[in-house]
């Protein structure tokens, strides 16, 4: 069920934003394959069993660097709609199974390559990770306080400038492939994609309304209706009043003087107004400024951790949090008026469906064997 039942994605296990990108195809439907070794992860990877990531998804077991694994990889992907694959250029093409040798089996695959810098450029050979990629499109020169940027954790550059633009390029590239018939690379730089989230960054500098400095514009913590304060018992809420009608109910709500707010654009004096607001939210704790503030057109929510979210009315009203075997994690999104998205199955561990998967493929129990014995796929 869902807007992607009936396409078929083959993914190259590896971590971070590919494996994102099809937990995000296999919640809408897509019956997602991966692709890994049957070997307890190291390093900073999760076993599959536990990674919500996995959820969804059907696990194989290759060894593509025998003849016969990357024969048995080719046989899938003859029939799959979509593949992702996260290596360094070239990996891929060395390992046997580039574009070029895929669209000759299957013209109409869209081939998914998601990385730090690209396919081009100078640094596409270099190891990087997200604070790296986001530093190089000013992104994190834009986010901290004023004496340091600080890393948003992993999410601007990794999933949003990396997973989410992935995904919607080999949607853009399927839609094609089935009016065609002809399939597409596509080239999902982290950079390009932060890049790109950057635009209206980019249109507010052109019209004078940002400045480089951290902490002295609108939206990066430096004026005093736009940022987070911390409350009596050292939790914290967060305040967006730009508009304003909205600041004018923060000022009746917090029970603030009119005149001493009232110049709410003028930069000059953000940082004193800021000040005041710090004592003002400092004398009630956070859930007592959520009695006074939250439901109001203030613009006001709690900050919240992780494990808080899952419990608020709000996120609970849209199911937005769901438990999968046991564990809590966020629902698929978005929702859909039509589509009916299935609950996701709970990860599996590495290999699981080696078997069975390519028994739908139309391998024979004879064959399978074969691939054990040749150490193309683990023993049962």
């Amino acid at each position: 069920m869902g807007p992607l039942s009936g396409i078929k994605v083959i993914e190259i296990k590896g971590i971070g934003p590919g494996p994102f990108a099809g937990m995000l195809l296999a919640d809408l439907g897509a019956e997602v394959i991966v692709v890994e070794r049957s070997r307890q992860p190291s390093g900073i990877s999760f076993p599959s069993s536990v990674d919500i990531n996995c959820r969804g998804k059907r696990s194989i077991a290759l060894n593509l660097k025998t003849k016969q694994g990357l024969e048995t990889l080719l046989s899938l992907v003859k029939t799959a709609d979509m593949l992702i694959e996260g290596f360094r250029p070239g990996v891929a093409e060395k390992l046997g199974f580039g574009p070029s040798v895929c669209h000759e089996l299957n013209a109409k695959l869209v081939y998914g390559r998601i990385t730090g810098w690209g396919q081009t450029g100078p640094l596409s050979q270099v190891a990087g990770h997200d604070i790296n990629y986001i530093s190089l499109t000013g992104a994190l020169a834009a986010i901290g306080t004023s004496n340091s940027p600080v890393p948003p954790l992993n999410l601007v550059g990794d999933y949003a400038g990396g997973s989410l633009y992935l995904v919607m390029g080999m949607l853009a590239a399927l839609h094609s492939a089935q009016k065609d018939g002809k399939g597409d690379v596509v080239d999902a730089a982290i950079t390009d994609g932060t890049a790109s989230l950057m635009s209206v960054i980019h249109t507010s500098a052109k019209l004078g309304a940002w400045q480089t400095q951290r902490q002295s514009n609108m939206l990066d913590g430096g004026a005093h209706f736009y940022r987070t304060y911390k409350t009596a018992d050292g939790k914290h809420i967060s305040i967006g009043s730009i508009e304003p009608q909205f600041y004018a109910l923060l000022i009746e709500k917090a029970q603030l003087d009119p005149k001493e707010f009232q110049n709410q654009l003028d930069p000059r004096g953000w940082s004193e107004l800021s000040e005041k607001l710090e004592d003002v939210f400092s004398q009630k704790t956070r859930d007592e400024w959520c009695e006074i503030m939250e439901g109001t057109d203030i613009c006001f929510a709690p900050v919240l951790d992780y494990s808080e979210a899952q419990n608020h009315p709000h996120n609970q009203a849209r199911s937005t949090y769901i438990d999968i075997a046991g564990t809590v994690q966020p629902a698929p999104a978005p929702k859909f008026s039509e589509n009916v998205l299935d609950r996701p199955n709970p990860p599996e561990s590495e290999g699981l469906s080696t078997e069975s998967v390519l028994l739908d493929a139309g391998f024979s129990e004879d064959e399978i064997q074969e691939l054990i014995d040749c150490g193309a796929i683990p023993a049962r």
